[in-house]
């Protein structure tokens, strides 16, 4: 296991955060989207297990790379023993929070590899620091409003559904005039989707589930806007699968 960089080197900041957001994207639709798949595959039967990342935003439960050191730092090794000794949720949060500190390590290899200077270095990690965590991103804790979530109450009705804008944040405490401007990029920004973990777009489909309360790219979960005409009540993914465990 080379981690997906057999061939694959970025050398500059843009290309090594190009990088990080395809690995967390692949690694979100695995705790979120693809959470039945994932959590099959983790049987606490098999050897160590580590859950990759890619480019490519896909993701792959493995055996960690044979050769020592590897080609790229590992993810946490043994990820499937602890599956069924823990609550689902924490067992998740417990793997989001390991990834995310394997996405910083792969990230900062590559920029030392390549010899990012101070600058650079802080620069990559500001753009980093911009996006959620995974760990956010999968406990529904990545919005910044503590008002947002009532707000998305009152939208989850069929026509609501059609609109598909995900309510704006709250406009209190935004009477200094000078900060207006400023808060002005920021109100959508709050808004992120419960699969890609990206920002609110204007231009882009939103549904809300009904049962979590989170938003969605309509394009990540796969619903139209002619489509969500007709549900009256949207259940995301991971709601969807949502079972008892043992």
């Amino acid at each position: 296991m080379d981690g997906g960089a057999a061939n694959y080197n970025p050398r500059t900041v843009e290309e090594v955060f190009r990088d990080f957001k395809g690995r967390r994207a692949g690694l979100i639709r695995a705790l979120t989207t693809d959470v039945e798949d994932f959590y099959q595959q983790c049987d606490p039967e098999k050897e160590n297990l580590c859950l990759y990342g890619f480019p490519s935003e896909q993701w792959e439960v493995n055996l960690p790379a044979e050769e020592v050191p590897p080609e790229l730092p590992e993810p946490a090794l043994g990820i499937n023993f602890a599956r069924d000794g823990m609550q689902e949720k924490d067992w998740l949060s417990l793997v989001a929070v390991h990834s995310d500190a394997w996405l910083l390590a792969v990230s900062f290899y590559f920029g030392a590899r390549f010899g990012f200077d101070k600058s650079d270095r802080k620069r990559l990690f500001n753009m980093i620091n911009d996006l959620p965590t995974i760990f956010e991103v999968v406990n529904g804790t990545a919005k910044n409003n503590p008002k947002e979530k009532s707000s998305v109450s009152n939208h989850s009705s069929t026509k609501s559904k059609a609109n598909a804008k995900p309510p704006p944040a709250e406009e209190e405490g935004l009477d200094d005039e000078d900060e207006d401007e400023e808060d002005e990029d920021d109100e959508h920004g709050e808004t992120l989707c419960g699969s890609c973990g990206e920002n609110y777009a204007s231009d882009e489909f939103w549904i809300c589930c009904d049962i979590c309360e989170k938003w969605f790219h309509g394009k990540c979960v796969k619903i139209t806007p002619a489509r969500a005409e007709h549900i009256k009540q949207y259940k995301c993914p991971s709601c969807s699968n949502k079972r008892a465990r043992p």
